[in-house]
């Protein structure tokens, strides 16, 4: 089984700033969740555990198991280049100054931000690595909205509404990988 949990809160969440590859720790709040989610799962038997480099998901992974974390670059958020720590309000601001809409394709390098291609690719990637090498075993990912969003694309087959696919501070997705 593949559980799928992004990380515990931020105060950069709590605020609605974007993170990116800003490398931001857990409140206290993203630490409870964890510790919530620890209880959750204390049952299962991790077989490996994989987080994203940024501090904010390896913490939520420690939190959750002791089990020996693996870091793996391609699960690392997206990088959201001049919108990073801004908030709604603020990108706002910089989207109609750019005059360039964030989720176009066309513009994100204009902006900085990783393209969706690419993140889908490492994405995609990462998804083989774990079917290939890890069928039938219970796995632990922890890392973040994006990374999560473009895996249950390619998990669960691509949508008309993306808004279907937001998720929770600590929130787990299970998918079996028989």
């Amino acid at each position: 089984m593949l559980y799928i949990i992004r990380h515990g809160e931020t105060n950069w969440n709590k605020e609605g700033r974007v993170q990116g590859h800003s490398d931001i720790v857990l409140n206290e709040t993203g630490k409870k969740q964890a510790e919530i989610m620890k209880e959750k799962l204390k049952d299962v038997e991790f077989d490996e555990v994989f987080s994203s480099p940024l501090k904010r998901a390896y913490e939520t992974a420690s939190i959750i198991t002791d089990h020996k974390i693996r870091i793996d670059e391609r699960i690392i958020e997206r990088c959201n280049g001049i919108l990073e720590g801004t908030t709604p309000e603020e990108r706002i601001k910089i989207l109609e100054k750019e005059k360039v809409d964030w989720h176009n394709p066309d513009k994100e390098n204009s902006l900085g931000i990783e393209s969706t291609d690419l993140l889908q690719e490492r994405v995609d990637s990462f998804l083989k690595d774990i079917n290939d090498n890890y069928k039938g075993k219970n796995v632990l990912i922890v890392t973040h909205a994006g990374v999560i969003i473009n895996m249950r694309i390619t998990l669960e087959g691509e949508v008309d509404d993306i808004l279907k696919y937001n998720l929770g501070n600590c929130e787990v997705f299970m998918y079996n990988n028989n």
